[in-house]
């Protein structure tokens, strides 16, 4: 009998948890505030109507003030607009010629050295050779070079108060890739010789 008994109460917790889900779905609990839900409670005529923040618009002294207009000389402080007149540009030292204390051409600037945060260190004057041949990159500091700029063309006159034979017995210059080109073959050993065979097996 209490055999009997257990089994009919396991069957009935098992048909009342199997079907206890479709039994409560069919009605949702109400809420006991209206105000705790996203729909609205039934309109009361004599209550007051709540007042709802208007979100488009910015709320105090900020719906009075106009956007902020970006400053125009906060613009000009940022960037260049016009080049000043003791400003050169770099493309006026490429190809001039520099000139002794005589007047005479010793060589012309084939390159600028600029340092990383600004500031020239040194042209690069090609000297010796004929035409660009033979010719040889010396690295003069841009202490030693004077820039004269004529005010009605813009033009530059570039002295030095090194001379020509001074810069033909001074070091070549050589750039990063051109040590890193030195250095190549030397550190990977190279062999240039050929391994293959030409005769037909």
């Amino acid at each position: 009998m209490t055999r009997k008994f257990l089994t009919t109460v396991a069957a009935g917790a098992l048909f009342a948890t199997a079907f206890a889900p479709a039994a409560f779905s069919q009605t949702a609990p109400q809420p006991a505030d209206p105000a705790a839900t996203n729909q609205a409670a039934p309109a009361d005529p004599a209550a007051p109507k709540p007042v709802t923040p208007d979100v488009t618009k910015p709320a105090g002294d900020a719906a009075q003030a106009p956007a902020a207009k970006p400053s125009t000389d906060m613009a000009q402080a940022t960037y260049l607009t016009e080049q000043a007149p003791d400003q050169i540009s770099a493309n006026s030292y490429i190809g001039q010629s520099v000139y002794n204390g005589n007047n005479e051409s010793i060589g012309s600037i084939n390159d600028l050295i600029l340092k990383k945060d600004g500031g020239i260190v040194a042209a690069i004057v090609g000297v010796g050779g004929f035409l660009g041949i033979g010719e040889k990159d010396v690295a003069v500091p841009m202490e030693k070079i004077t820039v004269a700029q004529n005010t009605q063309d813009g033009s530059l006159k570039l002295t030095t108060s090194e001379t020509a034979e001074s810069l033909k017995a001074a070091p070549e210059f050589k750039t990063l890739a051109m040590q890193a080109a030195e250095k190549a073959p030397a550190a990977t050993g190279t062999d240039t010789t050929a391994t293959g065979s030409t005769t037909p097996k």
